[in-house]
């Protein structure tokens, strides 16, 4: 694929994280990033996954601001993209969804780790327990989402990885 064409298409889907995430910000940790950062690596190969979780993180920083959660993100959403790699030879979609619920489960965890050098122990403790219910909705939304839209969402992106002459992300499709 060319590279204009690569630049285009990992731009477009950072840009669909954004959209994703803003359609659904009424809803408490429910968001279709997860899913779509997975399925991004899956099917268009990991530079283009990868390339796309960072148009995804500079824009979040631009519209809300380069705070303490900003650095937040930069380890976490990576973090999936290379679970997501690590684990792209898995061929069910029950496989992805339990993957996917751990991820929302271990969100709030992960994201109090930034806490350690500001406040210690003790405040990414507290980090972590007071957002417990958050993070059960998290990992349940993240699992029946993924549960419901792998399949769909996988063939229209492996097709469309395929008719844009896209060779990096070629991996045999899973079983849905």
């Amino acid at each position: 694929m060319g590279s204009l064409r690569r630049l285009c298409g990992v731009s477009m889907m950072g840009v669909l994280l954004v959209v994703s995430k803003e359609a659904l910000a009424f809803l408490p940790n429910f968001e279709l990033v997860s899913l779509l950062v997975i399925l991004f690596t899956l099917s268009f190969g990991g530079r283009m996954g990868l390339g796309a979780v960072g148009v995804f993180l500079g824009a979040e920083g631009l519209l809300y601001g380069f705070g303490p959660w900003w650095i937040m993100y930069l380890y976490v959403w990576p973090l999936l993209w290379a679970l997501a790699l690590l684990f792209r030879r898995m061929k069910r979609r029950w496989q992805w969804a339990l993957l996917s619920g751990l991820f929302g489960l271990a969100f709030g965890s992960l994201c109090a780790l930034s806490y350690l050098p500001v406040g210690g122990l003790k405040m990414a403790f507290a980090w972590m327990v007071s957002g417990l219910p958050f993070d059960a909705a998290h990992g349940a939304g993240n699992f029946l989402l993924m549960l419901a839209l792998y399949a769909p969402l996988r063939r229209a992106l492996d097709y469309l990885a395929r008719h844009m002459g896209q060779d990096e992300g070629k991996h045999e499709t899973a079983k849905l």
